[in-house]
C-alpha cells in the first residue's frame, strides 16, 4: 500500500513538472500598450468588418454559453435572463438587481443577493465572449499596434477597468479583411500569458452583425451555441417577454 503511495505521489509531481513547463514554454510576455491614432483606426476597422453598428442596433439575442448558461439578453431595456443548473435569474446588470429561483422558489435576502451576483458575473464574461470586438472603445481602455512574425500589425486592446477582471488584455489578430483570426490573452484567471485561441465559424445575425462562435485552443475548443439575435421576440425563438415576472 505504501509503495502504491508513494507511486501514485510521484505520478502526481511529475505531472505538476509537466504543467510548469508546458506553462513555461508557453507563457509569453505582455507587450507594451503604446496607445496611438494609428491603432484606433484599426480598431475601427475592426469593428466596422463584423458589422457593429448592425450590433448595436440589435435589441435581442439569445445563446448558450459552452453548453451550461443560458441567456436571453433585451439590450433595448438593459435586462437578462439567465439560466443554469436549477437557477434562474431576471437580472439588471446595470444596477445587479432582480429575482432568482431554484428548482421554481423565489429567492429573498442574501441567498437572492449572491444568486444576482453569481449570474451578474457569469453574464461579463459570456457577454464579452459573444461579442468583444465591439468593445475595444469601452471606457478605460487603451489600444495599441503590436508587430507580428508575418509583417502584419496586431492589434492589443486592454481594459484597465470595467467587468469583473480589469486590467486584462487582449492582441487580437486579423485577416485581409480586418475581421479577427485569432487573439492572444493576458488575463488574470490564467497563470500563463499570451495563449492563442481562434476566432471562426462566422456567422452573420438577421440584423446584419457578425458573430464568431467557435475558438480554438492548445487544450480544447470552446463554443457558443443556440446564437439568435433580431429586433423582436419571435426573431429569437419566443413568444412571451421573459421580464414579465419583473
Amino acid at each position: 500500500m505504501k509503495r502504491v503511495l508513494l507511486v501514485l505521489g510521484l505520478l502526481f509531481l511529475v505531472l505538476i513538472l509537466i504543467a510548469l513547463v508546458a506553462g513555461l514554454i508557453l507563457h509569453k510576455p505582455r507587450p507594451e500598450v503604446n496607445p496611438s491614432p494609428e491603432a484606433d483606426a484599426l480598431a475601427r476597422k475592426m469593428m466596422a468588418a463584423v458589422h457593429a453598428e448592425a450590433w448595436d442596433s440589435t435589441r435581442w439575442l439569445r445563446w448558450t454559453f459552452l453548453g451550461q448558461h443560458d441567456y436571453v439578453w433585451d439590450k433595448e431595456r438593459h435586462l437578462v435572463e439567465v439560466r443554469w443548473s436549477d437557477y434562474r435569474v431576471l437580472l439588471d446588470p446595470n444596477t445587479t438587481t432582480g429575482k432568482a429561483w431554484k428548482k421554481g422558489e423565489a429567492l429573498a435576502g442574501e441567498a437572492l443577493q449572491k444568486t444576482l451576483d453569481k449570474a451578474l458575473a457569469f453574464f461579463f464574461n459570456d457577454s464579452f465572449w459573444l461579442n468583444p470586438v465591439v468593445k475595444v472603445f469601452d471606457p478605460g481602455t487603451r489600444r495599441g499596434l503590436l508587430p507580428l512574425k508575418d509583417g502584419s500589425q496586431g492589434l492589443i486592446v486592454e481594459y484597465t477597468s470595467g467587468g469583473v477582471t480589469p486590467g486584462d488584455a487582449y492582441l487580437w489578430i486579423l485577416d485581409d479583411n480586418h475581421r479577427p483570426k485569432a487573439w492572444r490573452m493576458w488575463v488574470s484567471v490564467l497563470p500563463v500569458g499570451g495563449l492563442e485561441n481562434t476566432w471562426e465559424g462566422w456567422m452573420q445575425l438577421p440584423t446584419g452583425a457578425w458573430i464568431a462562435p467557435v475558438h480554438r485552443t492548445a487544450i480544447g475548443t470552446m463554443e457558443l451555441s443556440n446564437i439568435r439575435g433580431g429586433m423582436t421576440l419571435e426573431a429569437i425563438g419566443l413568444s412571451e417577454d421573459p421580464f414579465a415576472d419583473l
